[in-house]
């Protein structure tokens, strides 16, 4: 048997919050083994001045990478037809058209690569490009899945695959565009795409289910997958994004989204519902007392002008959180999270929302909730520096002018309201180092794979 690889912390941020002087010990199949809290810095182990878990992203597309700065320029119309979510996606349809399996994995790992660099030790796909440019499945037909894991196998990151449910075009089971027809799925299409995946499951891999969104996957639907899903699995929906949405659904079905899928469905804590942004009071008591996650994408939601989510009314009631990168215009958790509290301070007119009674500094409360909203919607060991959990870890740059002199209780706020540097110096992942000194171990073949991918898609 071989020798557990350890780090030693002089600061260490576990469940409990930080601790000084912690011996961190993890196995070859990359699990943590035990921690040492007070212990002295053995001979020959690395020592490190801050470690802290490694943030879940819980909401990637990861193809729509390729289409950063692409989609900022305003309509012709905008007079009486502003741009909104719709009109970015009929864009985002064109070029989902024309990708490739393999040009799909060289996005997915120049988009691992850089989470990896910014924090993210983990990540939530939400997959739903599995047809040919024809609308045909492929002949295994997990193949698009398979590339997206592969990309994460080469870049390292952890990875909950979630193959989508994707049947309608809109509420009434509209017929789907042709822009639509590489996403065509139905139940059965899903449950063989899960079950092709079984295999790849283990320390780094999980598999779960995506229904899109009410628009696009019936109830009848939904509920033939989740009969036939393993226990246990995550289950992740698009739901409330759009005040338009909201509308369509009240008109179909008399009820608004978070309300008619409460009715219909057994909602639980394997659940996390995507976005959620137009959400009443009643709606947001009952997500939090349902245990699901609001999986929240500050940058992707302000990007498209979808909304701001009701945070302080839903951390009040007990609610859990995390977040994601979404469509990718930010690979940073600090960003993410930064932007999350800002927006509730400009829609609240104050400062310092994101706490709660019992932890008063912003910059904990938001990255310790995210940690454990991320890791219940990623379905993983994730989240903590604990006994069991995944080895996922960052080591902070001490030497960065941004944390010279800085009380331990300040680090994370430090880290989150200060500046624009990438304060990420190292980066484990599943008991392997994937970062060191701020780049990626393979971030030049991957960049170099990633190019070559931009310059045939951008000569179509």
């Amino acid at each position: 048997m071989s020798s557990p690889s350890r780090l030693f912390a002089r600061h260490a941020l576990l469940p409990q919050g930080w601790r000084r002087d912690v011996l961190l010990e993890w196995d070859a199949a990359g699990d943590l083994m035990q921690l040492k809290e007070g212990a002295a810095p053995p001979a020959g182990v690395e020592v490190a001045q801050y470690v802290l878990p490694g943030m879940v992203n819980l909401h990637s597309h990861a193809f729509q990478r390729a289409l950063g700065g692409m989609t900022e320029k305003a309509g012709d119309d905008i007079h009486h037809a502003p741009d909104s979510f719709w009109t970015w996606r009929e864009l985002m349809y064109r070029f989902a058209r024309q990708i490739t399996p393999g040009q799909m994995e060289a996005i997915a790992a120049q988009l691992f690569a850089e989470c990896l660099r910014h924090g993210y030790t983990a990540v939530c796909e939400f997959h739903y490009i599995l047809r040919d440019a024809a609308g045909a499945l492929y002949a295994r037909p997990a193949q698009t899945a398979e590339r997206v894991l592969q990309a994460a196998r080469i870049s390292g990151i952890g990875m909950t695959m979630l193959p989508v449910l994707y049947s309608h075009a809109g509420f009434g089971e509209q017929p789907l565009k042709a822009e639509q027809a590489r996403f065509r799925s139905d139940a059965n299409d899903v449950l063989r795409i899960i079950e092709a995946l079984a295999p790849l499951r283990g320390g780094q891999v999980e598999v779960g289910f995506a229904p899109h969104s009410l628009r696009a996957a019936s109830v009848t639907q939904i509920r033939q997958v989740l009969d036939a899903l393993p226990a246990g699995r995550p289950v992740h929906i698009h739901i409330a994004e759009q005040q338009g949405e909201v509308r369509q659904c009240l008109d179909v079905s008399g009820r608004r989204p978070v309300q008619y899928l409460y009715e219909q469905l057994d909602v639980d804590a394997r659940w996390c519902l995507v976005h959620a942004t137009h959400v009443q009071p009643g709606e947001v008591a009952q997500m939090a007392a349902s245990g699901v996650v609001a999986g929240l994408c500050p940058t992707t939601e302000a990007n498209l002008g979808d909304g701001l989510f009701p945070l302080a009314e839903f951390i009040a009631a007990g609610g859990r959180f995390g977040i994601g990168s979404d469509s990718h215009v930010s690979q940073s958790p600090v960003e993410e999270l930064r932007w999350l509290e800002y927006g509730q301070r400009l829609q609240r007119q104050q400062r310092n929302v994101a706490v709660t009674p019992a932890e008063r500094h912003v910059g904990d409360c938001l990255w310790q909730s995210a940690l454990q909203g991320g890791a219940q919607a990623a379905g993983r060991k994730l989240g903590a520096l604990a006994p069991g959990c995944r080895a996922d870890l960052l080591v902070l740059d001490d030497a960065h002018v941004n944390l010279c002199g800085v009380a331990i209780e300040d680090v994370l706020g430090s880290v989150l309201f200060c500046g624009n540097d990438n304060l990420v110096r190292d980066v484990l992942c599943g008991g392997q180092w994937q970062v060191r000194g701020g780049r990626h171990v393979a971030q030049d073949a991957i960049a170099a794979a990633y190019k070559r991918t931009l310059a045939q898609l951008r000569a179509l």
